[in-house]
């Protein structure tokens, strides 16, 4: 068997192109072989299945046979030598030919997309500043004012009167732009909560004061930055019927209020169960924070280059999980979609820095020898199964799935990850009063 000869050129750090020369007696023993089986399945008329002769093939099948050599040569001799070199492609190649010639060795290029190969830095004895809250009594009645929340119940209002913020209402909307409808702004019995926001500002407080089956044509300025560039930065004119409205009422928080959950005995229970949960919470919240801080220092200690594909791969991953969003909050599955396409460049720079970080935290459990074991993983699914109140044996199960799995693996490798570079930190501890502030 002659030598294959192969050469490997670093594009970049995320691209290599691998060149091959392939001799010309494994070239010819791939077409005897590709000729071999177009013998047994060829139907020409004169001749038995089987036993049509070489010649009266090739003049058949000749391109045909040459082409589905050249593919058979190229997966072959590329996807070997991706095995021996122990090199992981991230693309599908881009193959570049001149094609078959006779009595000729066959060349073909490579080019694919590979992880940087990079030596992580800056992450031993980063400065860092951590914070320690304590919970106050504003944090605890807040809680308690989410768990009122959960059991609202909404109610027809009563005398006619006008909506006001907090209620909700159920409308019908159609917008004009210069006079000009669009399908995209009208809809029928939308439900919408007065002062959640969700519309273009200036929509909702306008239906402030409007009273049950009320019409009325409303202007609204869309946002420069606006993701249908057609009305960002434009006057629309809606026209507006109020079909329903209904306000919240929150029950007190006594003992009766207890009566809801079998768990607590009395209010100092629910408190006590509340401020239990505020800590937990503070508790993330700080390990999230410090994480951040983390990954924005050894971000800023690592500049390299990310594969494309993977930076692509991340923005389809947003783009789905933004249409899934709309599509909840009602909008149509078509729109949501259309919506989401449009999304992609602005999704480019996180996805770059999401891509990023992954590999760069993969370096380093790299370099460290930071891994999980399969008892790590059990370990972890017990916590899960602990934590939700769920049967073990029913949450193992769900990971059993390959791919469910490999993301459990990486997410407590990340953890451990953390975990490690914190170690080693210079941690200045902050005190800090009450968590109201974070945005809760």
């Amino acid at each position: 068997m002659s030598e294959v000869a192969i050469t490997m050129e670093e594009i970049s750090l995320v691209k290599k192109k691998m060149s091959f020369e392939i001799p010309w007696n494994e070239v010819k023993e791939e077409l005897d072989v590709v000729y071999r089986d177009l013998g047994k399945k060829a139907k020409i008329k004169g001749f038995r299945p089987g036993k049509v002769p070489r010649k009266v093939l090739e003049s058949h099948f000749k391109d045909h046979a040459e082409e589905e050599t050249i593919t058979n040569i190229i997966n072959k001799f590329y996807w070997q030598a991706l095995e021996d070199k122990g090199i992981m492609a991230l693309s599908r190649p881009d193959i570049k030919q001149d094609g078959f010639k006779d009595n000729t060795n066959f060349s073909f290029t490579a080019s694919f997309e590979t992880e940087p190969d990079f030596e992580p830095k800056g992450y031993n004895g980063i400065e860092l500043e951590k914070e320690k809250i304590q919970i106050t009594e504003t944090d605890l009645e807040n809680r308690l004012k989410e768990i009122r929340q959960m059991f609202a119940t909404m109610e027809e209002i009563r005398d006619n009167r006008a909506a006001i913020i907090g209620d909700y209402v159920t409308l019908d909307f159609a917008g004009s732009l210069d006079g000009v409808s669009h399908q995209e702004l009208k809809a029928d019995n939308y439900p919408l909560e007065l002062g959640s926001k969700r519309f273009i500002p200036g929509f909702e407080e306008q239906l402030v004061g409007m009273k049950n089956s009320e019409t009325k044509a409303i202007k609204v300025k869309f946002p420069e930055d606006y993701q249908e560039k057609k009305f960002a930065g434009k006057d629309v004119i809606f026209t507006v019927t109020i079909k329903d409205i209904k306000e919240k009422k929150l029950p007190e928080i006594d003992e009766d209020f207890i009566k809801n959950f079998d768990k607590y005995n009395s209010l100092d229970e629910l408190k006590n169960d509340a401020r239990e949960s505020l800590e937990q919470d503070c508790q993330r919240m700080t390990e999230t924070n410090m994480q951040n801080k983390i990954m924005e220092n050894i971000l800023k200690a690592n500049d390299f280059e990310v594969p494309p594909s993977l930076v692509e791969k991340q923005i389809f991953y947003m783009m789905a999980d933004t249409q899934k969003r709309m599509t909840s909050a009602g909008m149509d599955e078509t729109g949501a979609m259309e919506l989401s396409f449009k999304m992609h460049d602005k999704f480019k720079e996180e996805a770059e820095k999401i891509v990023k970080s992954f590999l760069l935290l993969k370096k380093i459990a790299q370099k460290e020898a930071i891994g999980v074991e399969e008892k790590d993983l059990d370990q972890h699914i017990r916590e899960l199964a602990a934590k939700h109140g769920r049967d073990y044996e029913q949450i193992r199960t769900a990971f059993e799935k390959e791919d469910r799995k490999d993301n459990l693996r990486t997410e407590l490798i990340q953890k451990k990850v953390f975990d490690f570079i914190e170690q080693k930190a210079n941690i200045k501890v902050v005190e800090k009063i009450g968590i109201a502030v974070e945005g809760k």
